[in-house]
């Protein structure tokens, strides 16, 4: 159990796993600025002293928070031939993550979510993106380049992790997850509402709350933790996946596998913004997966984690000192 583990030996076997990162990437750009007055035009409030910045977000994101903690990720997506793509990759450039497994499609736009924040207070949300799915003839391409990463060999865990913009096509979710299994890399899910049905045969599966009523279609109560534990057995035995975790916000995180569940509180934190900290829960989930540790194990360092995050406003990685101190200071002590 954690309270026997030594966490500097744990965190060191997270460096130099090398993961693939597969999904929808976006940028995520914020404007922060200050409220002073509301416009005489409308009822809004305006913002004035606006500082613009842009980070990687979605899948990219995932990515950040791999190498936060030590170990590789290789970073795979479809962007579009558009200034927003090539704005992408200076970013990444400036973030020294390697833009191997990107395919650029000039029939796409590259998503960007603009934010605008007056102190912690989230204003508004401007979305930019397409979300149908790729065509067929970038999915081929796309699925040889992720063939030839796995085929090559010292891949250590597949992530896919799906905004729901259209580049985990259906056919191309079923494919990647047959790759994989044929070269004995485990592989782990971040779903959302589209193709939540789709995915079968995976190891790690890890939606929130909100993913998972709608991808059942089912009325659950967050804190109804029987109800939600039915639900997630059923679909975990008919969609044969080996571990099951499911976010729930102040409710903590619900494991399963082998037919039993176990329930795990939240931390308590000051929350500042939420977004992104499922991208760090699946993070951390790939590299304990990894690592050997059991389902209720991945799913107390991953909550631990996740809610690192939610301290900060905007969307940021982990911090791997900051998260190995908590370890020890949470698990030891509990």
């Amino acid at each position: 159990m954690l309270d026997t583990t030594d966490f500097n030996i744990l965190f060191e076997k997270f460096r130099n796993q090398k993961i693939l990162v597969i999904g929808d990437v976006m940028i995520d750009t914020y404007l922060w600025g200050n409220v002073a007055r509301v416009s005489p035009e409308a009822p809004v409030p305006i913002v004035s002293g606006v500082i613009e910045e842009n980070r990687l977000g979605g899948a990219a994101n995932v990515a950040l928070n791999i190498r936060a903690m030590g170990a590789v990720p290789i970073l795979c997506s479809v962007i579009g031939e558009d200034h927003r793509g090539q704005l992408f990759l200076e970013l990444l450039e400036e973030q020294n993550l390697s833009d191997l497994g990107l395919v650029m499609d000039e029939e796409r736009v590259t998503t960007q979510k603009t934010r605008v924040i007056s102190g912690n207070q989230h204003l508004l949300r401007v979305d930019e993106e397409m979300d149908i799915f790729i065509s067929e003839e970038v999915q081929n391409t796309f699925l040889g380049l992720i063939t030839d990463l796995l085929e090559s060999g010292g891949i250590d865990a597949m992530v896919m992790q799906d905004y729901d913009k259209g580049v985990l096509a259906p056919d191309l979710i079923a494919q990647l997850i047959d790759r994989a299994e044929k070269v004995s890399v485990p592989v782990l899910v971040d779903p959302k509402f589209r193709s939540f049905q789709l995915y079968k045969k995976v190891d790690l599966f890890k939606p929130n709350y909100k993913e998972l009523k709608q991808g059942l279609n089912l009325d659950l109560k967050k804190n109804d933790t029987k109800k939600l534990s039915e639900a997630v057995l059923k679909f975990q035995k008919e969609q044969e996946i080996d571990t099951f975790l499911v976010t729930l916000s102040e409710q903590g995180i619900l494991t399963s596998k082998d037919g039993s569940y176990v329930h795990l509180p939240a931390v308590e934190r000051d929350i500042a913004d939420v977004s992104g900290a499922g991208d760090t829960v699946i993070s951390l989930a790939a590299l304990c997966l990894i690592a050997g540790l059991e389902a209720p194990e991945i799913a107390a360092i991953s909550n631990l984690a996740g809610g690192q995050v939610c301290e900060k406003a905007g969307v940021v990685p982990v911090d791997a000192e900051k998260l190995l101190a908590e370890c020890n200071h949470h698990f030891k002590s509990s």
